[in-house]
């Protein structure tokens, strides 16, 4: 329930105050919604925030849309339009009056969400066929692959429990059911500042104080290295630092100038972030996807370096770069061990990591073995290997039953 018992109207991942009309019209089933956000009683970073996710909608974008006092007209839905005006009246009040045009696609009952997972197995070095994968939201149901059917495996996250489904036939555009309330359990979330959540690309973020997590993974910044790669197990956060690097193990790269979404949906985000070299500069990108154990790393630079990625502080380790991976030898304190690895051939870093010489670009994944030398299967280092070379780009459609 909202501020002041107002009921809540949530625009995929955007909270809003519940107006009282919902225009609705015959035929498309188009739903005209608009109302005000403002400060007070909301912070002003919220009046932004939301002001800012209304203007980043995207026309034909399908999202859930849930009522407090108006369940009735809950389900899924095509956006046609949607604008928001800023005020600030200086000192006293921050206002945003926000309209939405919508074209109902339908209820849970009667709409199937289809992942269209497109693209093709990593390029790699090691001869790997990978695995496919996919993992809708938590409380998704009827999962749908026609005649053949893969395997699955539950993982838990700070949501609940996420079903990852292996071996996802090829040329197969999965389709299930998830009741709209639902929808977002699992999500990947990118938030700045103060942990606010950022609902849309074309938004400003903080080059430092940003966040993407999916339940599993957590990755931010550090003050002592470069990224914090924190992994949820046993109920807990458990924190690893990594440094990255443009110029071997010298000189890693302590802070950012720079970030910004590429792309930020439920099911996947994808942050870029840049650091000035003066001259040149580097690049990062970081995707990380709904259900994953680790997340992604593509590291550029625009002349020939040493490039690395490694544990800021030596790990016992066992290499096995011929196979694309490395991993902790043994279980950490919390019953874990780390692994990383890349598609392409590497050198093994002592620390733990990965380094590439006379290169001007790397990729790499960095994710934690829940369970260490007693991961069940899914979770082993080789199946985050082999998840990561076969990561499908996803695409979620609404389709009628």
């Amino acid at each position: 329930m909202g501020l002041f018992n107002w009921g809540d109207v949530q625009l995929g991942r955007i909270p809003l105050r519940e107006t009282f009309v919902a225009t609705e019209a015959g035929g498309d089933r188009s739903l005209d919604l608009s109302g005000q956000e403002s400060n007070p009683p909301l912070t002003r970073a919220q009046v932004i925030a939301r002001h800012d996710g209304i203007n980043a909608l995207i026309p034909g974008q399908v999202m859930p849309v849930t009522f407090t006092d108006k369940p009735e007209r809950n389900g899924y839905y095509a956006v046609k339009s949607a604008s928001s005006t800023y005020t600030e009246y200086l000192g006293e009040v921050v206002t945003a009056d926000w309209k939405v045009s919508l074209d109902r696609i339908g209820s849970d009952a009667e709409t199937d969400l289809q992942s269209r997972l497109t693209g093709a197995v990593r390029l790699n070095d090691f001869s790997l066929t990978g695995e496919r994968w996919h993992a809708p939201p938590i409380g998704h149901y009827g999962y749908y692959t026609g005649s053949t059917n893969p395997s699955t495996m539950t993982r838990t996250t700070a949501d609940g429990t996420i079903t990852v489904y292996r071996g996802v036939p090829a040329n197969v555009s999965p389709r299930w059911g998830c009741p709209p309330t639902s929808y977002l359990s699992g999500r990947v979330r990118a938030t700045t500042t103060g942990g606010q959540e950022v609902y849309g690309t074309d938004v400003p973020l903080a080059a430092t104080g940003w966040a993407l997590s999916n339940g599993l993974v957590n990755v931010t910044t550090s003050a002592s290295a470069t990224l914090d790669v924190q992994a949820y197990t046993g109920s807990a956060w458990h924190s690893k630092l990594w440094n990255v690097s443009v110029a071997g193990s010298g000189s890693s790269i302590p802070s950012w100038d720079g970030a910004t979404l590429l792309r930020n949906d439920p099911e996947m985000a994808i942050l870029r972030l840049v650091k000035g070299l003066n001259p040149g500069r580097a690049t990062l990108d970081l995707t990380l996807r709904r259900g994953s154990r680790f997340v992604e790393g593509y590291l550029q630079t625009g002349t020939s370096a040493t490039l690395a990625a490694y544990r800021s502080t030596l790990e016992t380790n066992t290499s096995f770069a011929a196979s694309g991976y490395v991993t902790a030898t043994a279980n950490d304190s919390d019953g874990n061990r780390f692994a990383v690895g890349s598609a392409r051939s590497f050198s093994a870093h002592t620390n733990g990591g990965l380094t590439k010489t006379s290169a001007t670009a790397m990729d790499f994944w960095i994710g934690a073995v829940a369970g260490g030398g007693s991961a069940v299967s899914g979770d082993a280092a080789t199946d985050l290997r082999n998840q990561y070379t076969a990561c499908m780009p996803e695409a979620v459609y609404g389709v009628r039953r």
